[in-house]
């Protein structure tokens, strides 16, 4: 038979309010009954009932991650990051992955709102009706690297805009004119500002744009790989790429290594995320270092604070700043 409260508190000599105190966190508990409670607790092999646990308290201690996906480094290490800290808060972190398909988004959210204090969420197709038919209007919520207008929600975004327009100065500081981005998916936040911030740099170095040079890619190895083929197809060829993130880049990489082109003699390369791996490759690899695992840690502390704050919580929108990891496969020399 399963091991009830009564049992706990009739072993441990207390109340069941007081049994209820201690696993709920609330109100207070001498330390010694404390222990006792738990010692007991402990013995007896309970564990407390989460349905009647959430509907007494209303908390789940649960929060929601949806991303677009969860394969690929970029989204361990914000997992990685938003899981540690949610950890930190005595929450537990669930994630689901939408692949961007709004039915998927829609059943998402609908689930998951009901099982979780609050949610954070990074979907690129997100928008406005899909939040508000679909969330209910007290959850608090982060938005990760999206934009949508109109809604009462935190958001965090990468300064995409300002990191593809720094590592593209900077190719053109080791002197390269001709330069070929591939592109990240249509329709994504991220990847508009980024070929944003590419064609600003050409415009202010009085470079014309040039469709030629824009490569279309999926933020993937694979579009990478087959990018790099339309690349070097070109006539005259561009001197350097700048792959809209390090996934495009490895896969890149790979291909120019395959079709015998010296990185960054032959061609310069660069990426943006700076994953962690992005060191280790040969050359190493030249990006635009991003935080993820922070990403993923502030997160979770802006939504515990609109958690805690409730009403009070004042709304923010903030961009997450980037800098320059420089390397080998832009012609910089291996940092030590």
């Amino acid at each position: 038979m399963r091991v009830t409260i009564k049992d706990v508190a009739q072993k441990a000599r207390v109340s069941t309010a007081t049994v209820s105190r201690v696993f709920n966190n609330i109100g207070p508990v001498e330390e010694e009954t404390r222990r006792r409670v738990l010692e007991t607790a402990k013995e007896l092999r309970y564990t407390p009932n989460a349905v009647g646990r959430s509907l007494s308290t209303k908390r789940t201690d649960a929060i929601g991650l949806l991303l677009p996906d969860i394969y690929g480094e970029f989204f361990s290490e914000v997992i990685r990051g938003a899981d540690q800290t949610a950890q930190q808060h005595r929450y537990h972190l669930l994630v689901s992955s939408s692949h961007n398909h709004r039915d998927e988004i829609e059943t998402a959210l609908r689930v998951m709102s009901g099982r979780v204090d609050g949610l954070i969420i990074m979907s690129p197709q997100i928008d406005a009706e899909i939040l508000t038919t679909n969330l209910p209007t007290n959850l608090p919520v982060v938005l990760l690297s999206c934009f949508v207008e109109d809604v009462p929600y935190d958001s965090l975004n990468i300064d995409n805009f300002g990191g593809a327009k720094g590592i593209v100065q900077h190719l053109l500081q080791h002197g390269h004119r001709r330069i070929a981005i591939i592109k990240g998916v249509e329709n994504n936040l991220d990847a508009e500002e980024r070929l944003r911030g590419y064609r600003s740099a050409l415009q202010e170095a009085g470079i014309g744009p040039d469709a030629a040079l824009e490569i279309a890619g999926k933020f993937s190895e694979t579009s990478g790989y087959e990018a790099v083929k339309k690349i070097l197809s070109l006539h005259p060829p561009p001197a350097a790429i700048f792959a809209s993130n390090d996934a495009t880049a490895i896969g890149a990489l790979s291909a120019l290594h395959e079709m015998g082109v010296a990185v960054p003699q032959e061609m310069a390369l660069a990426g943006f995320d700076d994953i962690p791996i992005a060191q280790f490759f040969s050359p190493t690899l030249t990006s635009v270092r991003v935080s993820i695992s922070d990403l993923g840690a502030l997160a979770i502390q802006k939504l515990v604070q609109a958690i805690h704050e409730k009403s009070n919580h004042v709304k923010q929108h903030v961009v997450i700043p980037t800098s320059l990891a420089l390397r080998e496969s832009c012609g910089c020399p291996k940092p030590h």
